[in-house]
């Protein structure tokens, strides 16, 4: 076990505001080029936060969810696309340790390495040989794979005896090909290209049943009394990317704000913005909104917290809810940073402006499959009338 001295929240959030500028300074250049800037990769690294949900004998920190969500929702005040790719490792980091010790003792051998994952087999497609399996097909959307050692891969093993099914297990990054195709509107930075195997031979030691790992079962002897594994994978998923939206409305907030003095309403008679009632009513409806996601994350965080300290059993409403809470986040915090922008004038529209990059990096947000607010909606919905949530990532 180790020794050293864990950091705490404020300790961890004292480091995302040193180095806040740097992500903030390198935030148009990671969008324009389609992958997180090399010091922003270095200053995450740096102030140590990718170690947060890795384990501890491992020189890891096992933050809590109110942490996660909070130092999440500060690095991506500073840049989205930092906060996504921080966020999608430190779920691959926490799904690693599910899987056997052994493996973990490779994976983290480097208490700063990172990792990249996908939960969808993609086109992926596996078959047994001897020692292992025998992985063909490509995986889209992996965040982060740019600048990772290892991905948390998935893919269907076509088991001769019986039906298919899905496994997972954790690569190396340089055993696979990167396909350039991270052409997009949004969180242009995040780099979540296309990665590819080709007769990619996988040790069966490293192979888990998908199933098993979404449900949390845990192959490790040495996690096995860790709280922070006491929860579901999909729940955990949310608890950590809920922070991402609400950083970014915040991020929208504070740039209108920096326009805001010596700005006038064109073709109105208002000497400045803020004295007009329409920028009063906008900016409080703004801000309300921003306060109603970060309730959300705050549930959320604090529901797993709870769970995971007590030991108790998810209920089956809990965990809807747990998806509806960041959906319900990731909508309000789009229509503050819609409302805002919409009272930005059309000098907003200028790309050296970042306010559209950041509404855009939202939009984006929102689009994706497990955060997307009205799928989040009816599972709980589903949930709450006695139906089955019709969906297995819960």
């Amino acid at each position: 076990m180790s020794t050293f001295a864990v950091p705490s929240r404020d300790e961890l959030l004292l480091r995302v505001s040193e180095i806040a500028p740097v992500l903030r300074s390198h935030a148009a250049w990671s969008a324009e080029n389609r992958r997180l800037h090399e010091e922003a990769v270095e200053a995450l690294t740096g102030a140590g936060l990718f170690r947060m949900r890795i384990p501890l004998r491992y020189g890891g920190y096992e933050a809590d969810a109110r942490t996660m969500v909070d130092v999440v929702t500060e690095v991506a005040r500073a840049d989205g696309s930092a906060g996504w790719v921080l966020a999608s490792s430190l779920i691959a980091g926490w799904g690693l340790g599910l899987f056997p010790d052994e493996v973990q003792d490779e994976v983290f051998a480097d208490p700063d390495g990172r990792v990249c994952a996908t939960i969808g087999p993609g086109t992926a497609t596996a078959v047994p040989v001897p020692g292992g399996i025998l992985v063909n097909g490509s995986w889209p959307f992996i965040s982060g794979a740019l600048s990772s050692q290892w991905q948390q891969s998935a893919a269907i093993f076509l088991d001769p005896a019986g039906q298919p099914y899905p496994v997972m297990a954790p690569v190396p990054v340089a055993e696979l090909e990167i396909v350039d195709d991270w052409h997009t509107s949004g969180l242009r930075g995040t780099g979540s290209v296309t990665t590819t195997a080709k007769d990619l031979f996988i040790p069966q030691e490293r192979v888990l049943p998908a199933p098993a790992v979404l449900g949390s079962q845990s192959a490790s002897k040495l996690n096995a009394d860790i709280p922070m594994y006491r929860a579901p994978f999909i729940v955990v998923g949310a608890a950590t990317t809920v922070g991402v939206c609400v950083g970014m409305a915040l991020a929208v907030q504070d740039a209108f704000f920096e326009r805001l003095p010596g700005r006038k309403i064109a073709y109105t008679e208002y000497p400045s913005q803020s004295e007009a009632p329409v920028t009063h009513l906008r900016v409080a409806e703004a801000a309300m909104k921003i306060d109603e996601a970060r309730f959300h994350a705050q549930r959320l965080a604090e529901l797993v917290d709870a769970k995971c300290a007590s030991g108790d059993g998810w209920e089956m409403t809990e965990r809807a809810r747990s998806r509806a809470d960041e959906g319900a986040a990731a909508r309000l915090t789009l229509e503050a940073a819609q409302i805002l922008a919409g009272s930005s004038g059309g000098s907003s529209a200028y790309t050296k402006v970042p306010l559209q990059r950041i509404v855009s990096d939202l939009q984006t947000f929102n689009l994706h499959a497990m955060m997307n607010p009205d799928v989040n909606a009816e599972t709980y919905g589903r949930v709450l009338c006695g139906l089955e949530p019709n969906t297995y990532y819960i």
